[in-house]
C-alpha cells in the first residue's frame, strides 16, 4: 500500500530520513532502517572534515513547536565516509548521499565519490541557512545552482536531487533553474533565531540557525504546492511532518515522498512505523490503494 518508486528507485514506504538526524554514522543509519524508514539521506558531507560551531548548537522551542539548530555542517569529510556508507547499505533501504560544496567542481567530485560508495541517489544541499559560503548562500543564485546541477548530472549515473531553500521570495523560479535535477526536495530549514531574555544573549553560539519542526509545516506545504502547480518533476516534501496526516498533506500538495527529521526527536525512532501505520489507516478508511492515487490531489480541486 505504501510502496513507491521514485526515479526508478523502490522505497518500501515514502518516509525518508532527512539529512542531519542520526545519519553521520553507518550504525545509526542501520538503526533508522530497522525502525521502518523507507530510505535514508546521509549527513551532508563536504570536501574536508569540518568541526562545525561551538555549543550550544541546538535549541528546543517551547511546546514542541520545533528546533533551532546551527550545527555548522559538521561532518567527517568525504574521504572518511566510505565505511559509514558500506555499513548503512546493510540496512536494505535506499541511501541518498547528501553533499555540500561551494563550486560546481566540488559538488561534482563529491557526487562521484558518493556514487563510488554505493549511494542510490545524490542530494545536493543548496539550502543550509547557517553556514557561510555554502547552502543557502549558493542556493539563491539561480545561475550557480543551474551550473551545479548540470555539472553533477554529467558526473554521475545515479539520480540527482536538489534540496532548495525556503529563504527566498522566488521558490518556483529557483526550482525551474534546477530543472535538470531528477527530483526536488522542498524545503530545508527556515532561517531564524531566539534570545534568552534572562541571559540577554542569543540561544545559539552562531546567533542564527535553521528552524525546523511543526511550526514550519505550512511553509513547506505551500512551497510544494506552488512548485507542483508549475512543474511535473518529482518532489520530496520536508518540514514539520510528525504524523500520518502531515505526510498525507504534503503528498496531496504534490509531493511523491516525504522526509522526516525533527519528528525523530519529538516522537522517537519509532516515528517511521507510527506515521506509516497512521497513513495506512487513513488510506483504508478512504478506499485509497496506493500513494500515487493521491499525489497532488489538492491541485485538482
Amino acid at each position: 500500500m505504501l510502496e513507491i518508486e521514485l526515479n526508478g528507485i523502490r522505497f518500501r514506504n515514502p518516509l525518508i530520513l532527512a539529512s542531519g538526524i542520526l545519519d553521520e554514522s553507518g550504525e545509526t543509519m542501520l538503526r533508522v532502517a530497522r525502525a521502518g524508514a523507507g530510505g535514508i539521506v546521509t549527513k551532508s558531507i563536504g570536501m574536508k572534515e569540518r568541526a562545525g560551531y561551538e555549543n550550544p548548537v541546538v535549541y528546543e522551542l517551547p511546546d514542541s513547536q520545533g528546533l533551532l539548530n546551527a550545527i555548522g555542517l559538521a561532518n567527517p569529510g568525504i574521504a572518511n565516509y566510505g565505511e559509514e556508507m558500506r555499513i548503512a547499505k546493510g540496512g536494505g533501504v535506499p541511501i541518498i548521499g547528501s553533499i555540500f560544496g561551494s563550486t560546481p567542481e566540488e559538488f561534482a567530485f563529491l557526487a562521484r565519490r558518493m556514487e563510488e560508495y554505493g549511494a542510490d541517489a545524490i542530494e545536493l544541499n543548496l539550502s543550509c541557512p547557517h553556514a557561510k559560503g555554502y547552502g543557502m548562500e549558493v542556493g539563491v543564485d539561480k545561475e550557480l545552482v543551474e551550473e551545479i546541477v548540470g555539472e553533477v548530472k554529467k558526473s554521475v549515473r545515479i539520480p540527482v536531487w536538489a534540496k532548495l531553500t525556503p529563504n527566498t521570495h522566488d521558490i518556483v523560479g529557483i526550482a525551474k533553474s534546477v530543472e535538470k535535477a531528477d527530483a526536488l526536495v522542498l524545503i530545508n530549514t527556515v532561517r531564524g533565531m531566539a534570545i534568552d531574555v534572562d541571559a540577554r544573549v542569543p540561544v545559539l553560539s552562531n546567533r542564527f540557525g535553521g528552524l525546523s519542526g511543526p511550526c514550519i509545516k505550512p511553509i513547506g506545504v505551500r512551497a510544494v504546492y506552488e512548485v507542483r502547480a508549475e512543474m511535473e518533476k518529482p518532489i520530496v516534501g520536508v518540514g514539520g511532518i510528525t504524523t500520518g496526516r502531515d505526510a498525507l498533506e504534503y503528498i496531496m500538495a504534490g509531493a511523491n515522498a516525504v522526509q522526516i527529521g525533527t519528528a525523530v526527536y519529538l516522537r522517537g525512532l519509532e516515528v517511521f512505523s507510527l506515521i506509516a501505520k497512521e497513513m495506512e489507516e487513513w488510506m483504508e478508511r478512504n478506499g485509497v490503494e496506493s500513494i500515487d492515487e493521491i499525489v497532488g490531489a489538492a491541485q485538482r480541486r
